[in-house]
């Protein structure tokens, strides 16, 4: 259960980080309102405070939200831009889940 928690809460994480980067793009490269900038901000800022609420140390919450954020702008990028991955992406996205699995799930000596 810890497994399933951890990983749903990443992928969460991951939404609120990539919505937080994709509204500055849309102002900036496709001349979106500037008002999106605020609710960008606020995604970030919870992006930031989920990243918090891992019980483990922050390093490795790093090192281990890189996997599924790579798996979610995936998922982005067919969902939301209407790019369907190639074949290499779906492998280096599986290659970065495997990552975040070693690093979250490894025993660990006391």
């Amino acid at each position: 259960m810890f497994e399933l928690k951890t990983i749903a809460l990443f992928f969460v994480t991951a939404v609120a980080e990539i919505v937080g980067c994709y509204l500055p793009y849309l102002c900036l490269k496709e001349g979106r309102s500037a008002w999106l900038l605020l609710p960008a901000a606020l995604s970030l800022a919870l992006f930031a405070w989920l990243l918090s609420l891992h019980p483990t140390a922050a390093g490795r919450v790093y090192a281990a939200y890189g996997g599924v954020y790579i798996f979610t702008a995936i998922l982005w990028l067919w969902s939301v831009e209407g790019i369907r991955p190639t074949a290499w992406d779906l492998v280096g996205a599986s290659v970065a889940l495997a990552g975040m699995a070693i690093i979250m799930f490894a025993p660990r000596g006391a």
